[in-house]
């Protein structure tokens, strides 16, 4: 016998200090995992936040670029070649055909107004062509950019609203 066992024959399981020990491990292990698990989500909205922004800018381009091909033909000058709103990216615009100049097709650039994953709300800054690069006032000529309405920072250290 390599030294003394202390239970008696037919006694099985975990002493009261050993169960107090593998639950304070446990804990240990518990309140690590939860911060990872909170900035592992916070993250993964971050990564959503920038891949939606980047969606909605390009949707704003290829409108520009279709109106600079004179696909599409704008009565007001204040649009500067931009949409007037988010919501006529959703709704669609008239885009002339270049094969056939009588006919036009409707154009989706986006198929909803997309939900900011920080604040949850489909609500975001937007800022026209008219509008100062860091206007947090919307001058509603067009619009020229989006940009989130979530307060506070990323993991980054940046804000939101400078996405």
């Amino acid at each position: 016998m390599h030294g003394r066992n202390l239970r008696r024959p037919g006694e099985e399981g975990l002493s009261y200090l050993e169960l107090q020990v593998a639950l304070a491990v446990l804990l240990v292990l518990a309140a690590a995992i939860v911060p990872l698990q909170r900035w592992n989500d916070k993250r993964r909205r971050e990564e959503h936040l920038r891949a939606t922004l980047q969606m909605m800018r390009e949707a704003i381009d290829l409108y520009k670029r279709y109106v600079d091909e004179g696909l599409i033909v704008q009565s007001d000058v204040e649009q500067m070649g931009y949409p007037r709103s988010l919501e006529e990216l959703v709704e669609g615009v008239d885009v002339a055909d270049p094969a056939s100049p009588t006919e036009a097709r409707r154009i989706q650039f986006l198929a909803r107004v997309p939900v900011d994953p920080i604040t949850g709300r489909a609500e975001w800054g937007l800022r026209s062509y008219q509008d100062d690069w860091d206007s947090t006032s919307w001058g509603r000529e067009n619009v020229y950019d989006v940009y989130s309405l979530a307060p506070g920072r990323a993991l980054d250290g940046t804000y939101y609203s400078e996405w």
